[in-house]
């Protein structure tokens, strides 16, 4: 069985991946590393010359191989599950964890990522704040139907949320219904 790390951009998908993949002894699939890796052009060059739609064809053929493999930590792009056919596939041999945030924090994140020299691009070509906040309002009802389990990171450390995934998957607390458990919510 596969864990997959699911949720917006800057939620945690891949810090607490690698981190939770080293603590398993699993190895950790980045799905947007593989498609740069593939393509040879970084995310800004794929959706520079065929836009976001070639850009969700290339992640598309990267889930699928990332579907037959097992025992792996992955983490997917935000978006990868817009398409059906994606949850689909991970779900035969995946166990989906949300990764939550709120939305300032996201922006913080994301505006820090792109001061790091880990440039995102625009979603909607709207201003960050307001891209996140409208971007998080229409898929969050797709993240919490396909969620086994979701963890709030707004304010937790990569290490924290990896201890609240194992100490979960422990527990085998992980019911498969449309209202996951929220691991950690803030009040």
């Amino acid at each position: 069985m596969n864990i997959i790390l699911t949720g917006y951009r800057c939620t945690g998908k891949t810090s607490v991946g690698r981190r939770l993949a080293a603590r398993l002894g699993r190895p950790f699939y980045n799905a947007d590393d593989l498609i740069i890796n593939r393509a040879g052009k970084t995310v800004e060059e794929i959706v520079a010359k065929g836009g976001w739609p070639a850009f969700r064809e290339a992640e598309g053929a990267v889930i699928k191989d990332l579907s037959d493999m097992d025992g792996c930590v992955i983490s997917p792009g935000g978006g990868a599950f817009l398409d059906a056919r994606n949850v689909e596939y991970m779900k035969r041999n995946g166990l989906f964890i949300w990764l939550v945030a709120d939305a300032k924090t996201i922006v913080r994140r994301l505006e820090k990522d792109q001061t790091g020299g880990a440039p995102r691009p625009s979603l909607t070509g709207k201003p960050v704040e307001q891209e996140v906040r409208e971007v998080l309002a229409e898929r969050e009802p797709l993240y919490r139907r396909i969620a086994d389990l979701t963890v709030d990171t707004s304010a937790r450390t990569v290490e924290e949320v990896a201890t609240t995934i194992i100490r979960a998957l422990e527990r085998r607390h992980l019911p498969r219904c449309a209202a996951a458990p929220v691991v950690g919510a803030s009040a």
